[in-house]
């Protein structure tokens, strides 16, 4: 049977993303926790605190057919109110462990045919993101490593490639410490993703068309004032408070 490995896989997307390959693969769950849920008689739990830098547990599944990656976290703060002990752990958990996780399968990638590797990334990282600078700095390095490693793949005359998956905000799942998983409002999403994961794309955007086209091209054409906009657009949804 073919194996899928799910890196924080224990809630929201990559909760509802195990389900979804669980209809295909045998699914190994890698998170700190547990699943929300218990999701398939094929889905195996795994533990790992990424912020521990031992990756060992990726060396017993080098027999893995796709790997997709979604552990990360991000909370809407200004820069001036972030604990600098978190600095660290931002790029702990969002960033370092993709890099280290890619390498321990970077020989599927250049030599077995048809293997699968994605990563979670963020529209944050292709824009300034205020409250989000931490954030956006880690999936923006994700970005420009994955696009860089990408075309290195290419050029060894690899057809794989690893997929980045950049979207906005994500409704049923606990990124931001509160709400609860839920799968129904996942699913289609999840099922996106999966869906270009196993066609070997190597970006999606989810809602590009409706949404990020426009917000992109008005970051590409003023920087400063899109900044601006996204600052005073956090502002007025009441997600966080502007510091007097």
């Amino acid at each position: 049977m073919k194996k899928a490995i799910v890196v924080g896989g224990s809630n929201g997307i990559g909760l509802a993303i195990a389900t979804c390959l669980a209809k295909e693969y045998d699914v190994v769950v890698v998170d700190k926790s547990a699943p929300d849920a218990n999701i398939a008689d094929r889905v195996m739990f795994e533990p790992l605190d990424l912020t521990s830098g031992d990756y060992s547990v990726f060396d017993r599944h080098q027999d893995a057919d796709v790997v997709m990656i979604t552990a990360g976290f991000g909370r809407l703060a200004l820069f001036e109110d972030v604990d600098e002990n978190i600095i660290d752990t931002y790029f702990q958990v969002n960033t370092l462990p993709v890099m280290h996780i890619v390498k321990r399968y970077y020989q599927q990638l250049l030599h077995q045919e048809g293997f699968r590797l994605g990563v979670m990334v963020s529209i944050s990282g292709y824009m300034s993101s205020p409250f989000f600078s931490l954030y956006a700095a880690t999936k923006a390095a994700l970005r420009m490593f994955i696009e860089s490693v990408n075309v290195e793949l290419e050029k060894s005359g690899s057809k794989n490639c690893i997929l980045n998956v950049s979207p906005g905000s994500i409704k049923g799942t606990r990124f931001n410490g509160t709400a609860p998983t839920d799968l129904d409002a996942t699913r289609p999403l999840a099922e996106e993703i999966v869906g270009h994961l196993l066609a070997g794309d190597d970006l999606f955007i989810p809602q590009y068309d409706e949404v990020f086209r426009h917000v992109l091209e008005r970051y590409h054409q003023d920087f400063r004032a899109e900044g601006r906009h996204s600052y005073d657009y956090k502002v007025a949804s009441g997600r966080v408070n502007k510091k007097k």
